[in-house]
Order: C-alpha cells, then sequence, then structure tokens
C-alpha cells in the first residue's frame, strides 16, 4: 500500500511515522538509531511503497538555520542517494517536541514513560507528517508554530497537588 513516511531525524535517535494508506492520519512507528535508518527505511520499502518522506526541518524561532540543520542537510542527501525516485518535503519542526509532551500528557501517558525520549522522537515525527497532510488536505488543523501557546513553548506542565 502507498504511504507517506514522516521523519524526526536525530544526531542519535530518529523518529519514524507512517501514514495511512489514504494519507489521512500519521502514526508514530517507531525509533531508529540513526546511523541506521537507511537501512531501516529500505526495509520497509520492501512492503510498502513510500510515495513521499516529510522530514522535520530544524530552524531557529526568528526563520534562521538552526545547529541541527546541518546534520539534517547530511541526512537528506543520503536520503536522496538512497530513494533518488521518491520526493522528499521538508517540514518545519519547531515545537514539535512540545506538542509530542503535550500529546504524551493529554493521553495519560505516566512521568516515567513521557521521559522516554523513543517516544517523544516517534510522536514528533507523527506531528511533522500529520501537519504536512493536513496543509495538503487544506485542513485547518496544521501546525503553526506562532499558535502555540506561550505556556508549551517553554514546556511547562503544572503539576497536580
Amino acid at each position: 500500500m502507498d504511504r507517506l513516511i514522516g521523519i524526526d531525524y536525530g544526531r542519535k535517535r530518529t523518529g519514524v511515522a507512517v501514514s495511512d494508506p489514504l494519507g489521512i492520519f500519521a502514526s508514530a512507528l517507531d525509533t531508529v538509531d540513526s546511523t541506521k535508518l537507511i537501512d531501516y527505511l529500505k526495509n520497509y520499502a520492501e512492503n510498502e511503497r513510500i510515495l513521499r518522506f516529510v522530514v522535520g526541518y530544524p530552524v531557529n524561532m526568528d526563520g534562521s538555520p538552526s545547529e541541527a540543520q546541518k546534520d539534517v542537510d547530511i541526512f537528506l542527501k543520503q536520503l536522496g542517494k538512497a530513494f533518488p525516485e521518491t520526493p522528499v518535503s521538508l517540514e518545519d519542526e519547531r515545537f514539535t517536541s512540545v506538542l509530542a509532551h503535550r500529546a504524551m500528557i493529554d493521553g495519560g501517558m505516566k512521568a516515567s514513560q513521557r521521559r522516554d525520549k523513543a517516544s517523544v522522537d516517534k510522536i514528533s515525527a507523527a506531528i511533522i507528517l500529520q501537519s504536512y497532510m493536513d496543509r495538503q488536505s487544506g485542513s485547518s488543523l496544521s501546525l503553526d508554530p506562532s499558535a502555540v501557546p506561550e505556556s508549551l513553548s517553554k514546556n511547562k506542565t503544572r503539576r497536580k497537588k
């Protein structure tokens, strides 16, 4: 079946998400050691047809390149060599980790589970992919970094007393 793949690339770990066959919903798929990511994607492509990769692209709040952008650029070259026929779209990844933490809290995950960075990475990949798909479909649910409340952007959560 046809799938879109969302990628939240990191120096050590990478979150991977996948769309449903209709390209409506994104689901967290896995967290992969970044050095093994291309092999993981090739293996995945043996069973599913990948229509597009949507890669989170790190930029600073002012839109300038972030420090992590160099790592993503290197990965994008590797991805292009490994999948020359598959298009790649870049998606603003600002606030995806904050939104992933919020989704984990809202979903009832325990604090010990929320500290698992692997979970955050794959949920971030799903948010990146869902944002792309929403924008393509004209949905008003797409991620607008300026719409993230100040309380979330500072990664604050309230503790119950």
